[in-house]
């Protein structure tokens, strides 16, 4: 129920912008589902012809689920900088899928071994941050990066960063997600 009421707003968000209508009810959405007024992070996953063709989300819950939802949704749509704007031909085929973020918590770990003991590849989403760059990876990341070593290599350089940062003892910070698709 839950996860078909995301997907739902999600889709015809999106669909509302590419053709110019209004046909979700935001304010029925709202009133049938009170809990989309809480405060929630999300990221939203394009996928066509299973590749992905979009992702953008919120790390933190700053405002309304169904806000920060319609919001990434139409993010990951037309301004995710890796891909042009989602064109309609593209919408009759897309995937989508929504993640719900826990609260991201500061891992503390001693070296990279013990690192490597506290990630849990296919539940834990990793940010990392150091001298002021950050990148994240959702959980799902693990399906296609499945090693440790793959994983953060991925990661540091989506971050900008050397590869040898894991030895400077980087902010780590963990989450877990309820994915809907």
């Amino acid at each position: 129920m839950k996860g078909s009421i995301l997907l739902h707003i999600a889709k015809e968000s999106i669909k509302d912008s590419l053709y110019y209508t209004n046909n979700l009810d935001i304010e029925k959405i709202a009133k049938e589902n009170p809990w989309l007024k809480d405060d929630g992070a999300t990221f939203v996953t394009l996928m066509l012809n299973g590749k992905l063709r979009g992702c953008i989300g919120s790390l933190i819950a700053q405002r309304a689920l169904l806000d920060d939802l319609i919001y990434n949704a139409n993010m990951a749509a037309f301004r995710d900088p890796r891909f042009p704007k989602l064109t309609r031909e593209e919408f009759k085929n897309l995937h989508v899928e929504v993640s719900l973020l826990s609260e991201p918590k500061e891992l503390e770990y001693a070296d990279i071994e013990d690192l490597h003991k506290k990630i849990t590849p296919n539940i834990h989403g990793v940010i990392i941050s150091h001298h002021g760059r950050q990148a994240t990876f959702l959980p799902q990341v693990w399906e296609e990066l499945p090693s440790f070593e793959s994983f953060f290599a991925h990661l540091l350089s989506k971050a900008g960063l050397p590869k040898e940062t894991l030895l400077e003892h980087p902010t780590i910070y963990t989450y877990t997600v309820e994915k809907f698709s």
